[in-house]
């Protein structure tokens, strides 16, 4: 039996895969296939669905501007303490801004742990419900996203309540 749920979601940067479990809770999502998504998490079997409920209107808020509607979706992926914690503090990053690793590392209570933070953002599993793309360099630039800096610069644009149609040449 099929446990899992998928749809693709468009948006203006990439189609949104978002994976659910039985009881709804995001387990992978990004801005790739399905096939790379559910490989993120081993290859399980899903149902391609059109609606998700509850996430599948989360992101079409986020979309149509409410910048915080992904944050109360529930999400859950695999780690240590150390990176729930900074998954959770992802979460806290209000809308429209970043916090630099360092930051997110001094919140999660370990300064020095600049890289942790890092490997923490690269390990994200369910981008955009948790926000590793406000997560930024000291120096203010990008850094790097799994999906690409297009991708991450658009997000932010977005966020920020800027003409995102325009930059993303829709």
């Amino acid at each position: 039996m099929v446990s899992l749920k998928v749809a693709v979601i468009a948006t203006p940067v990439a189609p949104l895969t978002v994976v659910t479990d039985p009881d709804g809770v995001v387990v992978v999502s990004g801005f790739t296939s399905p096939e790379d998504q559910l490989g993120r998490l081993g290859s399980p079997a899903a149902e391609l669905v059109d609606d998700l409920g509850p996430a599948s209107r989360a992101v079409a808020a986020y979309l149509d501007g409410d910048v915080n509607a992904l944050h109360d979706v529930p999400v859950r992926q695999a780690g240590g303490p150390f990176l729930q914690e900074v998954w959770r503090l992802m979460r806290d990053i209000p809308a429209g801004t970043t916090w630099s690793y360092g930051e997110l590392a001094a919140k999660a209570g370990n300064p020095r742990a600049v890289r942790a933070v890092g490997g923490a953002c690269a390990r994200n599993m369910v981008a955009p419900f948790v926000p590793c793309h406000r997560v930024v360099r000291s120096d203010g630039s990008l850094g790097g996203y799994y999906y690409g800096l297009d991708a991450k610069r658009w997000i932010l644009a977005h966020e920020r309540g800027e003409d995102v149609m325009a930059r993303s040449g829709g």
